[in-house]
């Protein structure tokens, strides 16, 4: 017999589960065992913003099969992070209770606390991307379509799905500067294509003028990169998608500048003005020099990405004031941002962002680039506040790509279910209903790649490298298992460029090959048309609740259910079979390895399926 029973998780224990509203009644309940004689239990919450404790009183409500049930209730006016603990008063002394694990523990240290998140009670995300699903666009290697200019000194290749360039050059640099030619006209032209697939939201990779392919070295912040088209074609593909009900976000580079950019001008290719040339430049408040014009603060220490200034007033006010590129870029028919690398932005800066955004399109939407717990991340020694309302809508979901990832290669079913339940409980749910779910990014290798398994020390054998079929087979036969989790768990799958066609390739850049036009994997993108077409026919993937059923021996099923519709995921990594019993008001949405009799259904291993339950 246990002696406390408190589980942070359970509605009986603390309701409402998870993140809370700002001025929200919030109830505790917790069952001590009667031999431990408790006559006081006080809930503690400390705010980690200022260390200020409040004390909340527990009653005892009843007395039962060993234990004595102390209940009561703690409502939290400002938004914020709270840890909280109890204190319980027995034997005529005070003890502490603990997070221990799912449960809880006495300690004679410093305690262990459980988090609890509270959220602007007028926090709230945009409808519109919940149950669709984004596609993420690296625009030189998805189509191309005509002839856009490329700028002096690049490589124009005429090999479309050939290796990128990888190595350095005579200098011992990586330029980033081979182009093979997608544009924004090829992605207008694949829009039927991404339409049939299942697509909601198109985020593209920075498309702003830039000197490398991958554009993250913006030079001019107000202009279509030409090799990529110009307003008219931006807007174009944003009017063209809104026709087929798929919107268009844009990346936000604002963390840094090119030093080859208007702004910074190191390379003398836009006129006299750059922070580099002069320190009269209206740039040169921008970056932080502590010898100009050589010795300048860089991101990374990359020479070719000067670093904006945190505190930087004109710069902010050039991103976010009035007529400033937020605005320019929404008028022309972008629908939000995806924010590089956004533990870098300044809260002002994020906080004046939201403002602009939002007062352009109360219905756009913001996703920042943290690959960790948003909800409690500390950045360069400062705790961040993403999620009170007045920052991010929700960020790029790296736990659950971890998590899924882990699971389908381990069978490790009880760490999965720490990391979901985890993220569900500390995000706000208007966050969790829109987290970018990935699986690869033009960041990472390719998740056929991943689930194959090689490894290789040099980047010669990595640009050779490729799964042997049975090797591929395996990988495949992983990747349904992981897709259907990134697409049934809370938050929004978001599909890499290719991933659906069946490209492989280790990290950067090796994983922006181009589209495989002609030459896709039809299994595959058969798998992710019926996992969006499903998506889309269940509601409880719109923002439903979640549940976990079983973690264990290999197998994880959960429920998500809104509006008496009840989702079942089961997908069995475990070598014995799983049954579960069909009702009349049961329907397969999809499935793989499963075998159905008349009332039930059998998952073999490596199989998974969704269930759709219409519930009275």
């Amino acid at each position: 017999m246990e002696d406390i029973l408190f589980d942070s998780r359970s509605e009986l224990d603390k309701l409402p589960f998870g993140a809370v509203k700002s001025g929200e009644r919030v109830k505790f309940g917790i069952r001590l065992a009667e031999a431990l004689k408790a006559t006081e239990v006080t809930l503690v919450l400390l705010n980690d913003e200022d260390g200020e404790i409040n004390e909340f009183t527990l009653s005892q409500v009843w007395t039962e099969r060993g234990y004595t049930r102390f209940e009561g209730d703690a409502e939290i006016e400002t938004a914020g992070l709270y840890w909280y603990h109890f204190e319980v008063v027995s034997g005529g002394s005070i003890r502490t209770v603990e997070k221990s694990g799912s449960g809880a523990a006495f300690t004679e240290y410093d305690p262990r606390s459980w988090q609890l998140s509270v959220y602007s009670s007028d926090y709230t995300t945009p409808d519109w991307i919940m149950g669709g699903a984004f596609y993420h666009i690296f625009v030189d290697r998805f189509r191309k379509f005509g002839e856009r200019p490329l700028k002096k000194d690049t490589l124009a290749r005429d090999d479309w799905g050939g290796v990128p360039v990888y190595m350095p050059d005579d200098k011992g640099e990586i330029r980033n500067n081979d182009f093979f030619g997608g544009n924004l006209d090829g992605v207008i032209e694949k829009l039927p294509y991404l339409g049939e697939l299942g697509i909601t939201c198109i985020y593209l990779s920075p498309i702003f003028e830039a000197a490398s392919n991958h554009k993250y070295d913006t030079a001019d912040y107000t202009k279509i990169d030409p090799s990529f088209g110009d307003e008219a074609t931006f807007s174009k593909l944003c009017s063209e998608a809104a026709k087929l009900g798929i919107r268009v976000i844009c990346d936000g580079v604002f963390n840094h500048t090119g030093s080859d950019s208007v702004y910074f001008n190191r390379l003398k290719n836009y006129g006299e003005d750059g922070a580099y040339q002069t320190k009269n430049s209206p740039y040169y408040e921008w970056y932080s020099f502590s010898e100009w014009p050589e010795k300048y603060d860089a991101w990374w220490g990359i020479k070719t990405l000067p670093q904006i200034r945190k505190n930087s007033e004109s710069f902010k006010s050039f991103i976010t004031g009035v007529n400033g590129i937020l605005q320019k870029w929404m008028s022309l028919g972008a629908y939000g941002w995806r924010l590089d690398v956004a533990d870098e932005l300044s809260e002002n800066f994020l906080r004046e962002l939201r403002k602009t955004v939002k007062l352009k399109n109360p219905d756009a939407l913001i996703i920042g680039e943290v690959w960790e717990d948003a909800s409690n991340k500390i950045a360069y020694g400062r705790r961040r506040h993403y999620f009170e309302g007045v920052e991010l809508d929700s960020v790029m979901n790296y736990p659950f790509k971890e998590a899924i990832i882990g699971f389908v290669k381990s069978g490790n079913a009880e760490n999965i279910r720490e990391i979901v339940e985890s993220v569900c409980e500390n995000y706000p749910k208007p966050a969790l209903d829109c987290l970018m779910n990935i699986l690869g990014t033009h960041d990472t290798e390719r998740i056929l790649t991943v689930l194959g398994g090689k490894s290789y020390s040099t980047r010669d054998e990595k640009a050779a490298a490729s799964l042997s079929a049975e090797e591929r087979q395996h990988a495949k036969a992983l990747l349904f298992l992981a897709t259907l989790l990134q697409f049934t768990l809370p938050g929004v799958p978001s599909i890499y460029y290719g991933d659906e066609a069946g490209l492989e390739g280790f990290e950067d850049p090796f994983n922006r090959r181009c589209y495989p036009w002609g030459a896709e994997d039809k299994e595959l993108i058969e798998w992710y048309t019926g996992l969006l077409g499903a998506r889309k026919s269940c509601v409880a993937f719109t923002g439903g609740t979640y549940r976990t059923l079983r973690a264990d021996n290999g197998v994880f099923a959960f429920t998500r259910f809104k509006n008496c519709i009840k989702a079942t995921i089961i997908v069995n990594m475990g070598a014995a079979d799983v049954s579960f019993e069909l009702s009349d008001a049961s329907t397969i949405l999809i499935s793989r390895n499963c075998e159905q009799n008349e009332n039930s259904l059998r998952v073999m291993s490596e199989g998974c399926v969704i269930v759709e339950t219409a519930e009275a």
